[in-house]
């Protein structure tokens, strides 16, 4: 098992704790936006073997785009591991911001288009926030998809601390 929390300090610190990420079968998250898509689809093209033995969870379109993806790389088979969620602006967004929460997805893939408006922009800032808030490995371009998803921690134990927020909840309110 690997993990750099326990690298960085010997034991937990008093406002943080550890949140395991189950290793044998990751959790990833694949996102577009409509001008991304076409990015997307040739990433999960070249990286078809590193995706196929994972659940994959995507939003709308996205999602029919990558299951066909990947169908191109299985002799015809249809493919049965993708979660299809809403699409984003219909509350994709925020159903994948709630797995979130949930502790059930491990890595997010988001490739979103910084030259667009979108008509959910605040359903994409919350959706953002709460994959920084749990620590979630986030890619909001190829480049940093291509670092996560060669990382030696894709298919290794590891456990990035999540920042306990008990103190906020239990907050007195006058």
């Amino acid at each position: 098992m690997i993990s750099f929390a326990k690298k960085q300090t010997n034991k937990c610190l008093p406002d943080c704790q550890l949140f395991k990420i189950n290793t044998m079968i990751k959790t990833v998250a694949l996102v577009a936006h409509d001008n991304r898509k076409q990015d997307l689809m040739e990433w999960v093209e070249y990286n078809y073997k590193r995706l196929m033995d994972k659940k994959l969870v995507c939003t709308g379109t996205t999602g029919r785009l990558v299951k066909e993806a990947l169908e191109k790389h299985l002799d015809g088979k249809k493919i049965n591991g993708i979660q299809l969620l809403k699409s984003g602006p219909l509350g994709g967004d925020q159903q994948l911001g709630a797995m979130i929460a949930e502790g059930k997805i491990d890595m997010v893939i988001f490739l979103w288009d910084p030259m667009e408006p979108q008509p959910h922009d605040v359903d994409v800032k919350a959706l953002l926030r709460i994959a920084v808030m749990y620590n979630v490995p986030t890619a909001n371009n190829r480049s940093t998809a291509d670092f996560l998803i060669t990382s030696e921690l894709y298919n290794t134990d590891y456990q990035p601390i999540l920042k306990d927020y008990s103190t906020y909840i239990k907050r007195n309110i006058k």
